[in-house]
């Protein structure tokens, strides 16, 4: 409305894609997100290769993708879609909580993870943050997930700075991550500000080649930084 007077262009709906074999399902979800204005469900999978030949067809800014389907499941099409359209970002869905396809997915290359019996409010706010390029999955519950499925190497592994030269800081800032405190808490620990810790993570995820925190935390426990089963700093 005032967009037309003062010159600022309407901003563009972000495209979802919803991917389940359950059409309950996949419905219920498209009745969450098609009332807001800021989505638009372009399109429904029953598996996860109609997933990936209807994202390659549709160009879904977001698809949230069931982990457990026929044909090809939910972690094999995530893979899939992040080699072959890096644009498009995956929120999985999982009726468990706990379940070792969850660390399979976001290590495939999903942006997040959440529960079946979330609400529409927490829905609607992860299809938001996984646009963004943010990952949406808590994280207490991510680190709960990879610490129960992912396991440390055994002999210790090399200082923090000596990963990809990492600065003490930018080390630090991945500690705490993977322990499993958001950004306003280790500003906190840090005695620094938010932005300075966005700083950090911007130049730790480029040394570490990842795309997003879930992956941060995955690299933190497959190179030792954290030890499964011990959160503390």
């Amino acid at each position: 409305m005032n967009g037309a007077t003062d010159g600022t262009a309407e901003p563009q709906a972000v495209r979802v894609l919803i991917a389940d074999d359950q059409p309950l399902v996949r419905r219920g979800l498209a009745l969450i997100l098609t009332p807001d204005p800021a989505f638009e469900v372009v399109g429904e999978a029953g598996d996860g290769e109609e997933a990936v030949v209807l994202a390659h067809r549709l160009r879904p800014d977001v698809v949230v993708m069931d982990i457990r389907m026929p044909v090809l499941d939910g972690v094999a099409a995530t893979g899939r879609l992040a080699r072959e359209l890096p644009g498009c970002r995956v929120l999985a869905l999982s009726t468990f909580d706990m379940d070792e396809y969850v660390v399979a997915a976001l290590r495939a290359g999903a942006c997040g993870f959440l529960p079946k019996d979330i609400s529409p409010e927490e829905l609607v706010a992860a299809v938001r943050v996984v646009h963004t390029g943010e990952a949406a999955v808590a994280p207490r519950l991510l680190t709960r997930l990879i610490s129960t499925y992912v396991r440390a190497p055994q002999p210790p592994g090399p200082p923090l700075t000596q990963i990809s030269g990492l600065t003490p800081r930018e080390a630090e800032v991945w500690r705490l991550m993977a322990t499993g405190l958001d950004n306003a808490e280790i500003a906190q620990t840090m005695r620094v500000s938010g932005s300075t810790i966005k700083n950090h993570i911007t130049s730790l995820f480029g040394k570490l080649g990842v795309r997003d925190r879930a992956q941060a935390v995955i690299a933190a426990y497959e190179t030792g930084v954290v030890e499964a089963g011990r959160h503390g700093p």
